[in-house]
């Protein structure tokens, strides 16, 4: 799946573990703690020219323990955020859907809820990427899924890897991470270990 074939590389952000605190069901601005290193590791992507942009269900909208507004409201502080300290997010793409805890019409089988490609084909489309040359970062095994799916390439975050620590990104088979394909995975332990992966590659394939 390229979207636009002759599009820009673009840079898909889980939110809750990748780039904030996860908390479980996030539902007010004071529960928002940005990661260590994550407002410099989004300055370095897009000094290089890539596209970034969030997507991440919510389902805690469809669980009825905060509004699409406050959500929004949510997104917009942590854009502040993150602009306050020079770096850049061209999009945040949310899904608040849940197909069985879900209330009233957010209860729903929808095609944006990760690992499903919804949100990705939107923020391709409104923001000219070629999903098939472009990233996927998470902490969850749907992320991975996701970046399958569409053909990007998937940089899983594990947090501190034991036996790993000290060597930099490592690479395993997708299927490892709940997913299938031939593309493997890249295994690091945070937002910044995965900027730095993605703009040697970047740099490497333009």
């Amino acid at each position: 799946m390229s979207a636009f074939p002759d599009g820009e590389r673009g840079v898909l952000l889980d939110r809750d573990g990748t780039m904030i605190r996860d908390v479980g069901y996030l539902s007010r601005l004071d529960q928002v703690e940005v990661l260590p290193g994550v407002p410099e590791s989004i300055q370095l992507l897009c000094g290089r020219g890539l596209k970034v942009a969030v997507i991440t269900n919510q389902s805690a909208v469809g669980r009825g323990l905060l509004t699409e507004d406050e959500l929004r409201r949510i997104h917009r502080d942590l854009e502040g955020r993150l602009a306050a300290s020079g770096a850049r997010v061209d999009g945040f793409y949310y899904c608040p859907h849940h197909p069985t805890e879900g209330v009233g019409t957010y209860r729903v089988a929808c095609d944006c809820r990760k690992p499903n490609v919804g949100l990705a084909e939107r923020a391709a489309a409104e923001l000219k990427l070629d999903l098939g040359r472009s990233y996927v970062v998470g902490d969850q095994a749907t992320d991975m899924d996701l970046a399958m799916r569409i053909g990007a390439r998937g940089i899983f975050i594990q947090g501190r890897r034991p036996q790993t620590a000290d060597r930099g990104p490592q690479t395993e088979d997708r299927g490892a991470m709940g997913g299938a394909g031939q593309r493997s995975t890249v295994v690091v332990r945070d937002l910044l270990e995965a900027a730095n992966w993605i703009v040697q590659d970047f740099t490497g394939h333009k």
